[in-house]
């Protein structure tokens, strides 16, 4: 009975680590998708989608230096030392909430849309992702259970923040 439980156990164990394997093996990017994707329409960035393995060194700014909201990556070696600093007081204007999610676990689905709310096109995001939404309209679905981090511009300012609407009929949801 023990030789039993134990062999349970191992390969229970064993099908996790498959699991983990075939997660990391699914998420390398293929030739069409980049580590560093940009949603661009009419000449506007409407997002920024950083892959779970993207990796540089050093410090790259995905943001351009205007945007009310700046994302980067950093990369630094052990015994690195950022020097302790406070942020100044500095008049900032924001003219659209910029907001960031971070997918901790699951998939989720990204629909973009036109300040028209005419459907652009369709992004998915898997653990690890990191996305800025900058401009325009977006909806998701969730695909597998999601777990995600949001962060945006405050104050909050609940429902007055946004408007919802309903995707024009020809163009609803990439379908």
């Amino acid at each position: 009975m023990i030789k039993k439980v134990y062999f349970l156990k191992l390969i229970n164990i064993n099908f996790e680590i498959l699991l983990n394997i075939c997660k990391i093996i699914i998420r390398m990017p293929n030739k069409m998708e980049s580590l560093i994707e940009k949603i661009i329409h009419n000449g506007n960035l409407l997002s920024i989608i950083i892959r779970a393995n993207f990796k540089k060194s050093g410090i790259t700014f995905f943001t351009p230096p205007d945007f009310s909201q700046q994302l980067a990556y950093m990369s630094h070696p052990k015994g690195k030392i950022i020097e302790p600093h406070v942020h100044n007081v500095v008049k900032r204007e924001i003219h659209y909430t910029k907001e960031v999610l971070f997918i901790k676990r699951g998939k989720l689905k990204v629909n973009f849309y036109s300040e028209h709310h005419d459907f652009i096109e369709s992004k998915v995001l898997y653990e690890g992702d990191f996305i800025l939404l900058a401009e325009g309209g977006h909806g998701f679905e969730v695909i597998e259970d999601t777990e995600m981090i949001e962060v945006k511009q405050g104050p909050y300012c609940g429902e007055a923040d946004k408007t919802r609407f309903i995707p024009n009929k020809d163009n609803k949801n990439g379908k």
